[in-house]
C-alpha cells in the first residue's frame, strides 16, 4: 500500500511538472510571437491601441517563463487566466466553441491555469528547491 502511494505521488509530481511546463511553453511561444510588428495590425482590427502590443506580449511571455521553471506559478496562472478570459470574451466574443474563431484552445488553457492555481506547481519546481520562498509564492 505504501509503495503504491509513493508511486502515485511521484506520478502526480511528474504530471504537474508536465502540465506546468506545457502551459509555460505555449504561452512563451504565443507571447514572443506578439512582439512581431504584424501583431499591431491585429490589435487595430479588434480595436485595441497599438501601444498595448508590448504589455500584452509581456503578459504572456513572463508568466510563461515563470511557469516553466516553477516559481510564482499561482500568480502567473492567475494572470494568464485573465488573459484567456480576455481572449474568450473580447477577442473571440465567445461565439463558437469550435470552428472559425473557436475558443476551445483558450478554454483548455484557462482550465489548465485554474488547475495550477488550485494545485500549485507540484514538487518538481524551482519553488520547491528554493526553500526560503513563502508557500503563497509557489
Amino acid at each position: 500500500m505504501v509503495q503504491a502511494e509513493l508511486r502515485s505521488s511521484k506520478l502526480n509530481d511528474i504530471v504537474f511538472m508536465g502540465l506546468r511546463a506545457t502551459i509555460g511553453v505555449i504561452f512563451i511561444v504565443h507571447g514572443t510571437g506578439k512582439f512581431n510588428p504584424g501583431f499591431v495590425g491585429f490589435l487595430n482590427n479588434i480595436s485595441i491601441q497599438p501601444e498595448m502590443q508590448i504589455p500584452i506580449a509581456l503578459a504572456e511571455t513572463i508568466p510563461g517563463i515563470l511557469l516553466l521553471v516553477g516559481v510564482l506559478s499561482r500568480i502567473s496562472s492567475s494572470l494568464l487566466s485573465i488573459v484567456m478570459l480576455g481572449a474568450i470574451f473580447y477577442v473571440k466574443q465567445a461565439s463558437n466553441l469550435t470552428g472559425d474563431r473557436g475558443f476551445e484552445l483558450d478554454l483548455i488553457l484557462l482550465a489548465s491555469n485554474l488547475v495550477i492555481i488550485v494545485a500549485g506547481p507540484g514538487r518538481i519546481s524551482l519553488a520547491q528547491i528554493i526553500k526560503r520562498l513563502p508557500r503563497y509564492l509557489h
